[in-house]
């Protein structure tokens, strides 16, 4: 039996717009907490420390999020102490939580109260559970806010909301700055930091001792005011690679530990959002000295001709220095120029393949003489072929269009 045409026409467009819905680009859901903010004049002291202490760009990169400000006054409050640029940055970490509570979650909340990790604990600068803030549902529909290193002290109380987008930001007042002894610590400036005791004390240890016997630790020093990233080898992995560094000479080893680091100020939001070549303290003229910075997602990894390394954690990220530690030793083809990348093993072929190719030399300038490539170092083989995928694709625009080229095809027929 025949369906009408008017039916199989109707069906017919349906799928249409389904597979059409499908084809258009997913809808964002990126914030951005200044323009939130800019709507409310009297939160403009909070807003204008949140872009000079960087904070701004970290807090749109998080999906989940949810910023306690607070007005003018309360902020006067905390600048009449004079605490310096770093410590505001601390504090202000402090308010922001890394999840969602809108007005009605508030109110709303599992046996009367909460612990929230905030984006100050995320940075690794909290000692034990002080980044964290206690939410309590009080007595008379009020909600209050407390640091857990204060004693159980609910200091500070729900205002009210000043936007949300559930469950993606939520942008609300508390009645005051919540009082943490850590976060509000006195910070050093960043010419007092002593960056390999602050490795040493995260699980960089080794690399942080190599550094510290080595010239590169004066190289490390004199860019710290300017603006400095650097990026240390847990302590597993430069172990390891530590008889190949041995091999290395005086100026290899100081260009390869000057490699792990770049003369500007990144955190871990603009490494999410600049991929890219980055030049690094090695760099000087025709040796490059560089390697690129690619992020999916939440993972953000390094990528040299030779190696892939994931960062796997924040050391301490405090304008202008961010440490963040890496779970390989990053080789640079300078220095390791006799080191081909190996492909990953492919299926023995039915027949004898024909010899592969030499591959073609960089474009890169040799070290000086007397730094002579160290031997190979020990790698599997997904390291030494970084530029190469073994994933399976899926080809959704493709499909889509068949679709819908069947679909017309069928209305066509009708």
């Amino acid at each position: 039996m025949q369906l009408p045409t008017v039916a199989t026409g109707t069906t017919v467009l349906s799928l249409l717009l389904i597979l059409l819905s499908l084809s258009l680009p997913p809808t964002s859901s990126a914030h951005n907490i200044t323009k939130i903010l800019e709507k409310f004049p009297d939160f403009s002291t909070f807003n204008h420390y949140l872009t000079a202490t960087h904070l701004a760009p970290e807090i749109n990169s998080r999906e989940t999020i949810t910023v306690c400000a607070v007005d003018n006054a309360a902020m006067s409050d905390l600048l009449a102490k004079h605490p310096s640029i770093y410590t505001i940055k601390n504090v202000l970490s402090f308010h922001v939580l890394l999840d969602y509570f809108g007005a009605k979650k508030l109110h709303q909340i599992t046996n009367g109260t909460a612990l929230a990790a905030t984006m100050f604990q995320a940075t690794g600068t909290a000692s034990g559970s002080s980044g964290f803030v206690n939410i309590t549902d009080l007595k008379g529909g009020k909600v209050g806010f407390g640091a857990e290193d204060n004693g159980g002290n609910v200091d500070a109380v729900f205002v009210k909301s000043l936007d949300e987008i559930p469950y993606n930001v939520s942008v609300i007042q508390i009645s005051k700055i919540l009082a943490s002894s850590d976060a509000a610590a006195p910070t050093p400036g960043p010419s007092q930091m002593n960056l390999t005791s602050i490795m040493s004390a995260h699980g960089c240890k080794v690399f942080a001792e190599t550094l510290l016997g080595s010239d590169a630790e004066k190289t490390y020093d004199d860019n710290i005011d300017g603006g400095l990233t650097v990026f240390c080898p847990g302590d597993d992995a430069f172990k390891n690679f530590l008889p190949k560094y041995k091999n290395l000479t005086a100026s290899g080893k100081q260009d390869l530990l000057e490699f792990h680091a770049a003369p500007v100020y990144q955190s871990m939001a603009m490494l999410k959002s600049n991929n890219g070549l980055m030049n690094t303290l090695a760099t000087d003229g025709a040796n490059k000295y560089d390697f690129t910075v690619q992020n999916d997602g939440e993972v953000v990894t390094l990528k040299t001709k030779l190696v892939t390394a994931k960062i796997t954690g924040t050391v301490i990220d405090e304008q202008p220095v961010a440490i963040f530690s890496i779970d390989k030793v990053l080789l640079p083809r300078e220095l390791f120029k006799g080191l081909a990348p190996t492909p990953a093993p492919a299926p023995a072929p039915d027949t004898v393949a024909d010899a592969p190719k030499p591959a073609k030399k960089g474009k890169h300038l040799s070290p000086p003489a007397a730094d002579s490539p160290a031997d190979s170092p020990d790698g599997d083989a997904a390291d030494q072929t970084a530029d190469s995928s073994g994933a399976v694709r899926f080809n959704g625009p493709r499909f889509i269009a068949v679709g819908l080229g069947l679909c017309l095809g069928l209305l066509l027929q009708l």
